[in-house]
C-alpha cells in the first residue's frame, strides 16, 4: 500500500512514518510543501493520503478539501484543534477519517484502516446511488416512450412496452435506447 503524507512539521510527519512502520507499511512519502501538492501526489499515486495539520487556517482547509475531493482516494485528516464548520467542511470534502488530538504512532494504523473502509463504504453507497439514479432515468424515458406509442398509435401501456421491447430485441439494442431513439425521433419529427 502506497501512502502519502502531507504534513509541513517534520516531527510531526515522523511520529506517522513510525506509526505505520510499525504497522508494516514502508511505501511512503512525506511531503513538507504544500505548493504544487496535487501534482506531487498525482505523480506518487499513493492508494491513503494523511494529512496533519496543527492549526488548519480556513484557506488551508480549502486547500486540501479539493485535493480530497479530486484524488477519490481515503484522506486521514490529523489537526490538534477543530470547530464544527471544519468537520462538517471535512465530511463534505470526502475525507474518510478526521482526528482532533489524536496524533499518536499507536493511532495510525487503526485510523488508516478506518479512513480505508469508511472510504471503501461510501464508494460503494455512491455507485449504488448512480445506478439507482441511471435506472430511475432509464425507467423515465421508457415511460415517456410508451406515452408516446400510446397517444401515437392509440394502444394500450403493455401494447406500447412490448413494441418497445419487440424492438429492442430486432435491433439488439437496450429498451431505453430504442425508447430514447423514438423520443428523439418524435422530438426532431415535431419541429419540423
Amino acid at each position: 500500500m502506497r501512502i502519502a503524507i502531507v504534513d509541513e512539521s517534520a516531527a510531526r510527519a515522523a511520529v506517522i512514518e513510525e506509526g505505520l512502520r510499525e504497522a508494516a507499511l514502508t511505501d511512503v512519502a512525506t511531503f513538507a510543501d504544500r505548493h504544487g501538492i496535487a501534482a506531487k501526489l498525482e505523480k506518487f499515486s499513493p492508494d491513503v493520503v494523511l494529512i496533519n495539520l496543527s492549526n488548519p487556517h480556513r484557506d488551508e482547509l480549502e486547500e486540501l478539501f479539493a485535493l480530497s475531493r479530486a484524488m477519490a482516494r481515503p484522506v486521514a485528516m490529523f489537526v490538534d484543534q477543530s470547530d464544527s464548520a471544519g468537520i462538517e467542511a471535512a465530511i463534505d470534502a470526502g475525507v474518510s477519517a478526521y482526528v482532533v488530538d489524536g496524533l499518536k504512532k499507536e493511532r495510525i494504523k487503526p485510523i488508516l484502516e478506518l479512513a480505508i473502509r469508511r472510504f471503501n463504504a461510501f464508494s460503494r453507497l455512491r455507485t449504488e446511488l448512480d445506478e439507482a439514479r441511471g435506472a430511475l432515468a432509464d425507467h423515465k424515458t421508457i415511460d415517456r416512450a410508451k406515452a408516446l406509442l400510446v397517444r401515437k398509435r392509440n394502444i394500450d401501456e403493455p401494447a406500447a412496452y412490448a413494441a418497445l421491447r419487440k424492438a429492442a430485441m430486432d435491433s439488439g439494442r437496450r429498451i431505453v435506447d430504442v425508447a430514447d431513439a423514438l423520443l428523439t425521433a418524435d422530438k426532431l419529427l415535431g419541429d419540423l
